[in-house]
């Protein structure tokens, strides 16, 4: 790398880092500043995962006073999500990778569409469920969603938010506080087997880390207080934009 491409991909992780603690979907850029910067993608992907762990753990002293006291009620969900997430990152280790080429668009559209209807899709969900939160079938999306969350992940942030909430935590901070123990927790499964497997590129991960360390401090401090709705509103305008220019890429 050079001297550009370091400012260039620090820049963006410090961006990114700040965006993952108020609102989430920093992946929509920081994957593709990673391609740009000429990685492959399946290893821009995995690199990715490290390069954005500091903006998830770094929101959590935030947080500890909503984590405070929930105990043992996180042990289900840290090991459901676990056993997805790893399932997940084993599944991008052994595709295709012209297969993951092909998913990108797709993936980066699903991202952007659970991203802008997801609270839609949440009160959907808990008028269907009603009292039966808490079930078998709850823990079976947390467990799907997680397979997503370490194969791809943008837009996992608020599947995890809604699953928080159908199980009863409804306290939208509280249900964020979860949302980031939840990432940080697979996250670092992901990044172990990512390392194993050889997918991460360790001096970009680690330029793109220092940004988003530093950008996860200050947004998860100042995450309570931004405007959330102006801000998905940027970030789902520009998964549409970027999904229709993977399209053209990938189809064109």
């Amino acid at each position: 790398m050079d001297a550009v491409q370091i400012a260039i991909l620090m820049g963006i992780g410090l961006i990114g880092g700040a965006w993952n603690a108020i609102a989430g979907g920093a992946t929509l850029f920081t994957f593709p500043a990673l391609m740009a910067a000429g990685l492959p993608p399946v290893a821009a992907n995995a690199t990715n995962y490290l390069a954005l762990l500091p903006s998830n753990a770094a929101v959590l002293p935030a947080y500890r006073d909503e984590l405070r006291g929930l105990g043992s009620k996180l042990m289900p969900l840290l090991v459901v999500s676990g056993l997805g997430a790893v399932t997940g990152s084993l599944l991008l280790l052994v595709s295709d990778p012209d297969l993951f080429v092909v998913l990108i668009p797709f993936l980066i559209l699903l991202a952007t569409l659970l991203f802008a209807f997801g609270d839609a899709l949440r009160k959907r969900v808990l008028a269907i469920v009603g009292e039966t939160r808490g079930s078998g079938l709850i823990y079976a999306a947390l467990f799907v969603s997680s397979i997503y969350g370490g194969y791809f992940g943008a837009g996992l942030g608020i599947i995890l938010l809604a699953i928080a909430q159908i199980m009863g935590f409804t306290d939208f901070h509280v249900g964020n506080s979860i949302k980031n123990l939840l990432a940080t927790s697979f996250t670092i499964l992901s990044i172990l087997v990512f390392g194993v497997g050889g997918l991460i590129s360790w001096p970009e991960a680690f330029t793109m880390m220092v940004g988003s360390t530093i950008g996860g401090y200050y947004g998860g401090r100042f995450a309570k207080k931004v405007n959330q709705k102006v801000l998905r509103g940027l970030v789902t305008g520009f998964g549409v934009l970027l999904s229709v220019v993977y399209f053209a890429r990938t189809f064109g």
